[in-house]
């Protein structure tokens, strides 16, 4: 008996061990729902990458763009030698910001002295136009957010999916052949498991780099909200002195 459960276990090894277990022979014998789910979620990961890389430039250029604004607002020049020094050159934000306000105050004191309601009014009208243009580039630093938190929270599911599926598929196997050797098991099980590790390769970058993204946008927000606030006490007082 002894020898022929070291056979059994020889012959069992033989046919398991031929078995080609590289990510395309996994694929290639997958069911076809399977081979869906495998090829939305290497799409997905490709995507989030795609997405990944695009917005690590772009905050980089941000704040490389931001700083040397910065820089030029608080060298001294008057704003209207900024004003004009920009020239319509803006392709960073917080000059768009500046721009947008210079525009609005250059509208506002080419009326003459005003009354206090006027000044009111025109101090409103900054803030407004600075906060409209402040929500329209942040919504363009935010683009591609949601698909990292799409493939970061619903990669790992559909991967789960998918291997669910195939065990699935794999107890139909064993039912039809009536048996549980590894020959029939393994196989279908790897499979399986495939589907779960692309739903983590997917997920896990995704998921970390929404995260560093979140802080960055928000480390921006505040740093464009601050500079907004600057300039709209520097404008106020400008317009207090035209009174």
């Amino acid at each position: 008996m002894q020898i022929i459960s070291m056979f059994q276990e020889a012959m069992i090894f033989a046919v398991t061990g031929a078995q080609d277990y590289s990510f395309v022979a996994l694929f290639s014998r997958a069911d076809n729902l399977v081979k869906a789910i495998m090829i939305i979620l290497a799409v997905s990961s490709v995507w989030s990458w795609a997405v990944i890389i695009d917005k690590t430039i772009s905050f980089s250029i941000l704040k490389k763009r931001a700083t040397k604004f910065e820089e030029t607002f608080w060298s001294g020049r008057t704003l209207e030698e900024l004003d004009e020094g920009l020239a319509g050159d803006t392709h960073d934000p917080m000059a768009r910001v500046f721009s947008a306000a210079m525009r609005e105050w250059k509208e506002s004191k080419a009326m003459g002295p005003s009354s206090g309601a006027d000044l009111f009014g025109a101090r409103e009208r900054i803030d407004r136009v600075m906060g409209l243009v402040v929500n329209r580039e942040l919504a363009k630093a935010e683009r591609g957010m949601t698909v990292l938190a799409t493939v970061g929270s619903a990669s790992v599911f559909v991967g789960l999916f998918g291997t669910v599926w195939g065990i699935m598929n794999t107890f139909r196997a064993i039912a039809e052949m009536q048996s549980t050797n590894l020959a029939v098991v393994i196989p279908g099980i790897s499979e399986a498991l495939f589907a779960t590790a692309l739903g983590l390769v997917a997920a896990i970058p995704a998921s970390v780099f929404y995260n560093k993204f979140t802080s960055d946008l928000d480390k921006y927000a505040g740093r464009l909200d601050g500079y907004t606030d600057e300039l709209s006490a520097i404008l106020s007082r400008r317009l207090g002195k035209r009174a």
